[in-house]
């Protein structure tokens, strides 16, 4: 698998169907409407994919698959090197 969708698709396929970003109080899901927020110590990342573009450092990018203390499994994705997320 060479591309972040096809990576992403696999991932929901082994579980991880949650998606995570990151907000001013710590980790949260999209998906509940009773937002709740995780700290670093209930936050297991599983495993990292790092995707890079041939031209554009604007493709750089990483997918996170995470795991929650509580269970729940989801991925999360960002920019790395100079355009990635210091609160991530």
């Amino acid at each position: 698998m060479s591309t972040l969708s096809e990576r992403v698709n696999k991932a929901v396929i082994d579980g991880y169907t949650e998606s995570f970003k990151i907000e001013g109080k710590g980790l949260t899901g999209s998906s509940t409407a009773d937002p709740k927020f995780y700290g670093p110590a209930e936050v297991k990342i599983e495993n990292f994919y790092r995707f890079e573009g041939y031209s554009d450092p604007n493709d750089n990018v990483i997918l996170y698959l995470i795991q929650i203390s509580d269970g729940r499994k989801g991925t999360m994705i960002d920019s790395y090197g100079a355009y990635a997320d210091n609160k991530i």
